[in-house]
């Protein structure tokens, strides 16, 4: 996987939309339904995905500020005409993303990547505000292959060895950041919506699962958990199935709405 490059956000965007859950989507609609005009800070929001997915489904006339530390990024996502890019290092200045008139925060594919800290910080600042959360598409560990290969498994346990690794928040939730961000919302007295967001690769999407399977491949490396061999064959019979049109994955994502339970 390219990192968080433009061309891996792009090649990802549809099926992050596709895979969106529809039932968070719509909780989210809902809370602003009424509202004639919206505030919404977008955390690390790289080239606009969060936008072109939320932005259509809400009646409020809206006003987003977008926060990323990529000015590459910050450029691709600065064309929408309701939209401000803001350059932030959200790890240093969380804080700084939410002042001012926030109605709404929201972020995709970023809860795995923060620290059980860096949660917490976000948590507290938004309850002390009292400003909802729509966090989409995080990543919980779960992955699903067809057909079956010995090193499975293996391979997903060190993939999620990695992703606990420091992101540039500290060390990283990964897997486990779904369920600690309803746990950490709940404690502080907001209502979550919650559910399933996976990714559902079949045999037509032969780019993305090669991109998907070489990423990992290249963290389980960096891991040093497995041998190179046991690696290289790995990913050399899953290519395979994927050129010949035998592949499909499913890899666990979660979509989360946090709300005050006393507004809106």
């Amino acid at each position: 996987m390219s990192g968080f490059a433009a061309d891996w956000l792009a090649l990802r965007e549809p099926h992050d939309l596709r895979a969106r859950n529809r039932v968070v989507l719509e909780a989210v609609v809902e809370a602003f339904a009424d509202q004639p005009s919206i505030n919404i800070a977008d955390l690390a929001c790289g080239t606009g995905s969060t936008l072109r997915a939320l932005g259509p489904h809400l009646t409020a006339r809206q006003n987003w500020r977008r926060f990323d530390n990529d000015l590459s990024r910050l450029a691709r996502a600065a064309n929408a005409p309701n939209a401000t890019a803001v350059p932030l290092d959200l790890a240093l200045d969380l804080e700084g993303a939410l002042d001012g008139p926030v109605d709404l925060v929201t972020t995709s594919a970023l809860l795995d990547l923060v620290s059980e800290d860096w949660l917490a910080r976000l948590t507290v600042e938004a309850a002390a505000r009292r400003i909802p959360v729509y966090a989409a598409l995080s990543y919980d560990g779960r992955v699903e292959f067809e057909p079956a290969h010995a090193m499975d498994r293996k391979i997903v346990t060190a993939v999620n060895a990695h992703q606990r690794r420091d992101k540039g928040f500290g060390p990283a939730l990964g897997p486990k950041a779904a369920a600690v961000v309803v746990e950490r919302f709940e404690r502080v007295g907001y209502s979550v919506v919650h559910g399933a967001a996976d990714w559902v690769f079949g045999a037509a999407d032969r780019e993305i699962q090669t991109e998907v399977l070489s990423g990992w491949a290249a963290a389980v490396r960096e891991t040093g958990d497995l041998s190179l061999p046991d690696v290289m064959n790995w990913l050399t019979q899953r290519r395979d199935w994927v050129a010949s049109g035998q592949s499909s994955i499913r890899v666990g994502h979660v979509d989360v709405f946090a709300r005050p339970t006393d507004t809106r």
